[in-house]
């Protein structure tokens, strides 16, 4: 095996093997708790600019196939994990999973003391963070420190475009159309138009560059915002466009990152958490009726916005509808004098939980209410 090491922009250093391709690599490095779905979570283009740590520690015995990608790629920077499996064992694998990580150039590592570099991590923070093997390996601590510390933080990052389609695609609806909804893909995942078309929605899946008046032509019956990587505070247009459909009174709906960008194109902040939330096994509460969902997420930043009151803004009152039974971290907000909701989590969540997706439902009776 080829020797790697793994460089936190604090001076830590985790030596360990090889996984995937050979090379140098660097990104935010970010934990992610699911014991399973590692495919799905690797192609989230949620994860474009970050070094994904598996908490798991036996990854990739299902090895890999065609049909569970949440996009066309790969979007970590990076991959690390502690026991990879030696051999694959499904019936659906296509290959293994080392092996479409090599084959897509994602530099990985293996071997390495996975939950002591997410203890550090949670007492820390999420940090910059730099994956080295073959040649790059054998320099200096100092000279990779530095290396890892010259990379651009993830505050102030703008990967929007980058991940979203350049051209607008449709994806039917199943059986007779009902509504026709244009998606803002700023990092969208295939299970969620999926889930929209079961319900009889035509989804118009649109570039993050799209004009307003394009915007609002593609979704007459209703707008949805996805979820998607970086700083909301960067993603300007995308602001400029939900409020568009805001003061049009288009049915909204936003999860993760499209939370984000509804709070603030409502006026409230957004701000980076210590070490973000990512994982199949998040607790969150709907304030609304009181019940647990176990949740699916993927975000490093969440929306300021008090829990305690309903906030006046300039598209009318609003409430915080769901919050994280562990930190007390906005998960959703309802506006209540427009047609708009959002939740920061994903109800589309592939490989599960799946206790959220009447969410998609409670969009449907939002524009079956406005017609």
């Amino acid at each position: 095996m080829t020797s790697a090491v793994l460089v936190l922009e604090d001076g830590q250093v985790f030596p360990g093997e090889s996984y995937g391709a050979i090379g140098t690599t660097f990104g935010e490095a970010v934990f992610a708790t699911g014991m399973t779905g590692y495919q799905e979570t690797i192609t989230d283009p949620s994860y474009c600019g970050q070094v994904v740590i598996q908490t798991a520690p036996h990854i990739g015995n299902t090895g890999w196939n065609t049909d569970d990608n949440e996009s066309e790629q790969i979007w970590v920077s990076g991959y690390v994990v502690r026991d990879p499996a030696r051999r694959v064992s499904n019936w659906r694998a296509t290959t293994s999973l080392d092996s479409e990580l090599e084959a897509q150039g994602v530099v990985g590592i293996s071997g390495i003391d996975t939950r002591a570099l997410t203890r550090h991590l949670r007492e820390h923070g999420a940090m910059r963070v730099g994956i080295f093997s073959g040649a790059a390996a054998g320099l200096s601590v100092d000279k990779l420190i530095d290396a890892v510390r010259a990379v651009p933080d993830m505050l102030g990052a703008s990967f929007s475009d980058t991940v979203s389609t350049k051209e607008t695609y449709v994806v039917p609806a199943v059986g007779e159309k009902r509504f026709q909804v244009a998606a803002l893909d700023l990092g969208i995942k295939t299970m969620t138009p999926f889930l929209m078309a079961q319900r009889g929605i035509e989804v118009h899946v649109v570039p993050s560059t799209i004009s307003i008046d394009d915007f609002l032509q593609a979704g007459p019956d209703g707008v949805f915002v996805s979820n998607g990587p970086g700083d909301p505070a960067t993603a300007l247009h995308a602001i400029e466009l939900v409020k568009a459909a805001l003061t049009a009174k288009r049915p909204f709906f936003g999860i993760c990152f499209g939370n984000q960008i509804l709070g603030r194109a409502l006026g409230f902040g957004t701000y980076k958490l210590r070490y973000g939330h990512r994982g199949i096994n998040q607790p969150v509460m709907d304030l609304t009726t009181g019940k647990v969902e176990v949740t699916a997420h993927n975000h490093g930043f969440a929306v300021d916005a008090p829990r305690d009151r309903d906030s006046e803004t300039p598209f009318g009152r609003v409430r915080v509808s769901h919050v994280c039974l562990n930190d007390d971290v906005v998960e959703g907000l309802e506006c209540l004098d427009v047609p708009a909701f959002s939740v920061q989590y994903h109800p589309e969540a592939a490989a599960g939980p799946h206790d959220s997706a009447y969410l998609f439902d409670r969009f449907i009776e939002v524009m079956e209410g406005t017609r």
